[in-house]
C-alpha cells in the first residue's frame, strides 16, 4: 500500500509550444520515485531512494533525452534531492531540492528552491525563462482513519487543507479554521458547496458513497473530494502505482459485493459523478489535451482532487 501518491500537472513550454508537464511523486515503504512526463515527447522515472552503494546518499543527477518525434531536439533534465526535506510521509519534497527541464539549451521548467545550485552545475539561470509554468491540477492519495490532510496553492497562496469524516459528519478546515460542516452523510453522501479562502471562491465537491453504503466492503474503499477554483484543471491518466492502487480497490469491492459502482481509470480519474458535476459547473468548454490528459475547462483555474483512503 502506498504511503503517498501525488500527481501534478503544469502548463509549460517545450520547443516554444505549450504543453502539459506531469510530475508524479510516489512513496511506499520500499520505494520513493518521481516520474516526469510530457505527452508524446518523453517520460522518465527518477529514484529518490538513498543509494545503498554510496556513503553520500542520493547525488545530483542529469539525463539527456531526444524527443520522440523530433530527433534533432534534445531535452535535458537536472535534479538534486540530496538534502531534500519532506513533511511527514509526503512523497513530494517541501524544500532543499530542484528539478529542471531544458530543451535545446533553453530552460523550460524549474521547480524547487536551489536556484544557485542549478546555475553552478549547468550555467542556466532559473529565473531566465519567459513563461513561468503554472500549476493546473493536483491529484493526491491520502491515507488515514478519520482525518485527511494536505497542502494546496490557490492562486499563488499556500494553505493547509484538512477533511474530517466520521460519525455521519463531514468537516472541511482551511488553515485550521472550520469552513464547512455537512451532516447526515447517509443521505448527503454526494454533493457540493462553496467556501471562501482569502476572498477567493472555491467550489467543494464530495463523494463518500463507498463509506456510507453497506454494499461496499463495510464502509471501506475511498472517498473523493474536489476543491475547484475557476474553470478547473487538467487530469492525467492513471498509470503505474496509482493505477495498481485503484484496481486493487476495485477487486476488493467486487469481492465484497455483487454490485459495484463503475470506476474509470482512463481518461477520467473519478470513481463517481462528483467530477462530472465539477466539469458541468465550469463555464469553459471541455477539450482534449492529448492522448494521456483531458481538460476540464480551457479558461484557466486550478483543481485539487483528493482520494481519501481509510486505514483500518
Amino acid at each position: 500500500m502506498p504511503q503517498n501518491l501525488i500527481t501534478c500537472i503544469y502548463q509549460a513550454q517545450l520547443r516554444n509550444s505549450p504543453t502539459y508537464l506531469t510530475l508524479t511523486w510516489s512513496k511506499t515503504p520500499f520505494s520513493h520515485s518521481l516520474t516526469i512526463q510530457a505527452p508524446d515527447s518523453f517520460s522518465i522515472t527518477i529514484s529518490l531512494n538513498p543509494s545503498t552503494f554510496s556513503f553520500f546518499g542520493n547525488r545530483p543527477g542529469s539525463k539527456s533525452i531526444y524527443l520522440t518525434h523530433h530527433h534533432c531536439d534534445r531535452v535535458k533534465l537536472y535534479w538534486d534531492f540530496t538534502r531534500a526535506e519532506y513533511t511527514d510521509n509526503s512523497a513530494e519534497p517541501k524544500s532543499s531540492f530542484y528539478i529542471a527541464v531544458t530543451c535545446n539549451a533553453r530552460l523550460e521548467f524549474f521547480m524547487g528552491d536551489l536556484r544557485d545550485e542549478l546555475t553552478r552545475r549547468s550555467g542556466f539561470v532559473a529565473a531566465s525563462y519567459s513563461a513561468k509554468p503554472s500549476l493546473l491540477s493536483r491529484r493526491e492519495h491520502v491515507f488515514g482513519r478519520r482525518n485527511y490532510a494536505t497542502q494546496a496553492e490557490f492562486m499563488g497562496s499556500k494553505h493547509d487543507i484538512e477533511v474530517e469524516c466520521g460519525g455521519g459528519v463531514l468537516k472541511v478546515k482551511v488553515d485550521g479554521e472550520l469552513r464547512l460542516v455537512v451532516k447526515r452523510l447517509a443521505w448527503k453522501f454526494r454533493g457540493n458547496d462553496r467556501i471562501t479562502v482569502d476572498g477567493l471562491e472555491v467550489e467543494f465537491y464530495w463523494d463518500v458513497f463507498n463509506w456510507v453504503s453497506d454494499s461496499t466492503s463495510k464502509g471501506g474503499g475511498h472517498g473523493v473530494f474536489v476543491f475547484q477554483v475557476g474553470d478547473g484543471g487538467v487530469w492525467a491518466e492513471m498509470v503505474g502505482p496509482e493505477k495498481k492502487l485503484m484496481r486493487k480497490s476495485l477487486s476488493a469491492a467486487a469481492a465484497g459485493s455483487a454490485t459495484v459502482p463503475p470506476v474509470s481509470l482512463s481518461p477520467s480519474p473519478s470513481c463517481s459523478s462528483v467530477l462530472q458535476w465539477a466539469e458541468e459547473s465550469s463555464d469553459g468548454s471541455r477539450s482534449s489535451c492529448s492522448s494521456s490528459t483531458r481538460s476540464c475547462g480551457g479558461g484557466g483555474g486550478f483543481t485539487l482532487l483528493l482520494y481519501a483512503w481509510r486505514r483500518h
